[in-house]
C-alpha cells in the first residue's frame, strides 16, 4: 500500500511538471523557459524537480510524447470500436485529422519544432502508418478502396494527406478535406471502353 501511494505520488507530480514546463513554453517559448521557472510554478524544490527531469527539453519531449501516446491509443479505440471496416477508415482519418487541427491550434511553431524533430517522432509516426496501412488493407478486402497501390502507399498518402489539416482554418474545412481524401481511396469506375468489353 505504501509503495503504491508513493509511485502514485510521483506519477502526479512527473504530470504536475510536464503540463507547467508545457503551459510556460507555449507563453514564454520553449528556449526562455527554466528549471528555476518550472519548480517554483509547480510548487516544489529545484533538488525534486532534477530527480524528475535533468532539463526544460527532456520535460518538453515527455509530456509531448505522452500527448502522442495518447491520441493513437485513441485512434486504436475508435478503430476497435467500428465493425464496417469503410466506416472504421472513415472515423479514424476524421479524428486524425481532428487531432492535426488541434495541434496546430494549440502549440507555437518553436515548440512543434522542438518536440516533432524527425528523431523523436519516427516511432509514433511508424506506428501510425501501420494503422491505416491495416485500416485500408481490411477495407480493400470489401471493395472499399482501390488496390491499384500498395496499403502501405496508400497509408503514407493519408496521413500527409490529413496532416494537412493542422493548417486549416476549422473544423468544417477539415471535413472536406478528410472527404476528399478518402474519395481518392475510393476504386476508379470502370471506363467505357472497359464497360463494352474493348
Amino acid at each position: 500500500m505504501w509503495s503504491e501511494t508513493i509511485e502514485t505520488h510521483r506519477v502526479e507530480v512527473r504530470e504536475a511538471l510536464m503540463e507547467t514546463a508545457w503551459a510556460l513554453a507555449l507563453e514564454h517559448g520553449p528556449m526562455s523557459v527554466t528549471m528555476s521557472q518550472v519548480a517554483q510554478d509547480a510548487g516544489i524544490g529545484r533538488a525534486t524537480l532534477y530527480k524528475y527531469f535533468p532539463d526544460v527539453a527532456s520535460i518538453l519531449h515527455a509530456r509531448h510524447e505522452r500527448h502522442v501516446a495518447e491520441h493513437l491509443a485513441r485512434l486504436v479505440e475508435l478503430r476497435d470500436a467500428t465493425t464496417d471496416p469503410a466506416r472504421r477508415l472513415h472515423v479514424v482519418a476524421s479524428a486524425y485529422a481532428e487531432v492535426c487541427l488541434h495541434r496546430a491550434q494549440h502549440g507555437t511553431l518553436e515548440l512543434s519544432a522542438l518536440t516533432h524533430a524527425p528523431e523523436r517522432v519516427a516511432g509514433a509516426e511508424e506506428q501510425l502508418l501501420e494503422l491505416f496501412e491495416q485500416l485500408l488493407v481490411d477495407a480493400a478486402e470489401t471493395g472499399a478502396v482501390r488496390t491499384d497501390a500498395s496499403a502501405g502507399e496508400l497509408a503514407l498518402y493519408c496521413v500527409h494527406a490529413l496532416g494537412a489539416a493542422g493548417r486549416l482554418p476549422s473544423r468544417a474545412s477539415v471535413q472536406r478535406l478528410v472527404s476528399v481524401t478518402l474519395t481518392a481511396l475510393e476504386p476508379a469506375a470502370p471506363s467505357s471502353t472497359a464497360r463494352r468489353g474493348l
